[in-house]
């Protein structure tokens, strides 16, 4: 864990008891060993979704549909999300979870390959949240920016990667030294890119909020 835990404890220990249903979503990702968006980063994002409004939210990585019903949560009421997932099993589990929820008017799951559909989407988005895996960031980054509207958000989770980020490449596992370098990229291009300004914020396993301060130029 990249924070002591006595410190993320003691935070936890001021949020609001969640609804029902998002308890035993999590309750059931868990059992299923199915990674899911930690407490106290969907708090970052449910704040940043109040004061952002968004009217048009992209998610990355849908896995079970989780986090797509949380921040479903906090739309404006013309809101919706358009999430993107790979991976049948939980594709077949997020549409369930959406129907159960009530949701299927307001999140459209995309079922695929996300370097497809990120070139083929047109419509811009006010907020980003990319929770995908996590050597595919830098690739989707330029798609991301494309589809990234004026002011809009990018939120990416999962960036240090439990810590493996800050190590030296020699440091991490052979079989891992291909994501470290890419999540390091992936860093450094968000954070020295003309057209956002990026705070990176060690909660959960890190997360990196982006906020789009140009346009991005056409070829």
């Amino acid at each position: 864990m990249i924070t002591d835990e006595r410190v993320v404890s003691f935070i936890h220990s001021f949020h609001r008891e969640e609804e029902a249903l998002i308890r035993q979503l999590e309750a059931d990702a868990i059992e299923a060993g199915v990674p899911i968006v930690r407490r106290e980063t969907r708090e970052l994002l449910k704040v940043i979704e109040i004061i952002r409004k968004p009217k048009r939210l992209l998610e990355v990585g849908t896995a079970v549909g989780f986090s797509a019903i949380y921040m479903s949560r906090y739309l404006p009421e013309d809101g919706t999300i358009t999430t993107i997932e790979n991976y049948p099993p939980r594709i077949e589990k997020a549409k369930a979870n959406f129907a159960s929820a009530g949701l299927t008017d307001r999140i459209t799951l995309l079922e695929g390959d996300a370097a497809r559909y990120l070139k083929d989407l047109q419509e811009p988005f006010d907020m980003i949240f990319m929770d995908a895996a996590k050597g595919q960031y830098i690739h989707f980054l330029p798609d991301v920016l494309r589809l990234l509207a004026k002011d809009g958000v990018l939120i990416s989770d999962n960036v240090l990667q439990d810590g493996d980020v800050l190590e030296s490449r020699y440091a991490v596992a052979k079989r891992s030294r291909t994501i470290h370098s890419r999540m390091r990229e992936y860093l450094y291009a968000i954070t020295h890119h003309p057209e956002l300004e990026t705070a990176l914020i060690p909660i959960g396993d890190g997360v990196a909020v982006s906020t789009r301060v140009g346009e991005t130029k056409k070829e």
